[in-house]
């Protein structure tokens, strides 16, 4: 199956194509090379995801460039494939595109990086726009939605990682 949308691998350079709407949201995760590393580990073994209260049926156990992955939110099913993945000794993490069947066309990324000061935060990057006429209905509610997932990413993987704030 092809992508259904042209600029794949935008979300590595933080572009957004025309025609598409922006998320970003960062959150603080916490501190600390134990931190990193078991963020890092959570976001590339789809472990943030389960945790988050979504299904995960991937093709393979870590988020790799090629693996196939359907997300599921109740009768929701997004199929994806994983577009690119960074694994660095301060930054991890993956993008995965949509594939025929998802709601809404466009990429998403989740990146765990740990600062100079030791500060560990997860951006989750995305651009998107309606593929089924019951997104493109939902509009600014849909939006909405995208920007609370983001939120609540970071917030599980917080409490994955035992950090209060």
């Amino acid at each position: 199956m092809a992508f259904t949308y042209e600029d794949v691998g935008a979300t590595r350079e933080g572009r957004c194509p025309a025609g598409f709407h922006p998320v970003r949201v960062r959150t603080r995760v916490g501190a600390g090379a134990d931190v990193f590393r078991t963020a890092a580990r959570a976001v590339l073994s789809w472990e943030m995801h389960r945790a988050v209260g979504v299904s995960v049926d991937a093709a393979a156990e870590a988020a790799r460039p090629g693996v196939d992955v359907t997300v599921g939110l109740g009768w929701i099913e997004a199929p994806c494939r994983v577009v690119w993945t960074v694994e660095e000794e301060d930054r991890a993490g993956f993008a995965y595109g949509t594939l025929p069947g998802h709601p809404e066309r466009g990429e998403e990324s989740f990146v765990v990086e740990r600062t100079g000061d030791g500060t560990v935060w997860l951006t989750v990057t995305a651009f998107s726009r309606p593929a089924k006429p019951w997104v493109r209905a939902g509009g600014p509610v849909v939006r909405g939605l995208q920007r609370a997932y983001a939120r609540r990413c970071g917030a599980v993987l917080r409490r994955i990682c035992g950090s209060s704030r």
